[in-house]
């Protein structure tokens, strides 16, 4: 309606300044999430998407900083992206920043164009799973396992037990399948941008540089740049944050609801294993 309403005032009156919404997709990428580990997925992410493709503005741009995580809710994010791109008919720029490996990547692909930091690490196409095993550690402190099911199957993979071959290649098969979902969905959304290497589904992650010259991102650049080189030197970024500040969204304090003792004892003592988790993720990339 703005843009409706600036076309019909004579020339000297018309505003000629661009305000571009900005989405900033920082974290690891996982289910759930809690108010000590917030992590990114469609239920945190859906209200900021939405409200930025709300904007009378030509485009999106998402800063992206993300190491991975759930497969699941990546796609789910790339999807919500993609149909309000195609139902607003407005572009999507992608911006990255550290880092845009795996699921990561995944939702960088659902920009039209996607542009990088020369340092920028991008890539890690690919699924990994993994686990700790203790069967030998039981038999020293001298702790019995003892797991009864209703279904041949229903503990595959117990990290207190010997592995089994037929469990791994269980586990490598379902990988596979993932595997070529996202492999899929990158060609779709690349195309021919993309290089013949034998590595680019690998698992391999590069730098923005060689990124650029695999297909894998559109160009080098920063996003202030871009956008004003693009839209005009007056143009305005906006960023898109949730309606209240951390505080305020979780009930700490100031809030009827609130959070009992045994509430903050167990999400601090969830987010201490989701913090490994997380580590873990960023530390693959040198970060």
């Amino acid at each position: 309606m703005k843009r409706l309403i600036n076309r019909l005032l004579p020339k000297s009156w018309r505003s000629t300044v661009v305000t571009i919404p900005v989405i900033r997709l920082h974290g690891t990428i996982m289910a759930g999430g809690g108010p000590f580990r917030p992590s990114l997925s469609l239920a945190s992410t859906a209200g900021l998407i939405e409200k930025a493709f709300s904007y009378d503005a030509p485009a999106v741009a998402i800063s992206i900083n993300s190491p991975g995580g759930s497969p699941v809710q990546s796609r789910l994010i790339f999807k919500r992206i993609r149909d309000l791109a195609s139902e607003k008919n407005k572009k999507v720029l992608v911006f990255v920043e550290d880092v845009a490996a795996s699921g990561g990547y995944m939702i960088a692909v659902a920009g039209d164009e996607i542009f990088a930091d020369p340092s920028s690490i991008v890539g890690s196409i690919g699924v990994v799973s993994a686990s700790f095993g203790f069967p030998e550690l039981m038999k020293k402190i001298g702790v019995e396992r003892r797991v009864h099911t209703a279904g041949q199957n229903k503990a595959v993979l117990d990290p207190f037990k010997p592995e089994k071959k037929e469990d791994v290649e269980r586990l490598k098969a379902l990988q596979l399948e993932v595997h070529g979902t996202f492999i899929d969905l990158v060609k779709e959304r690349r195309g021919t941008k993309l290089k013949d290497d034998p590595d680019l589904f690998t698992g391999l992650f590069w730098t923005g540089i060689k990124g650029l010259e695999l297909g894998l991102v559109d160009a080098l650049g920063d996003m202030r740049t871009v956008l004003k080189t693009r839209f005009g030197a007056k143009t305005q970024l906006r960023l898109i944050t949730a309606p209240r500040g951390f505080l305020g969204r979780f009930g700490l304090f100031g809030s009827s609801k609130g959070f009992s003792v045994p509430d903050i004892a167990a999400a601090a003592a969830s987010g201490v294993i989701d913090a490994a988790e997380e580590r873990a993720l960023w530390s693959r990339f040198g970060l």
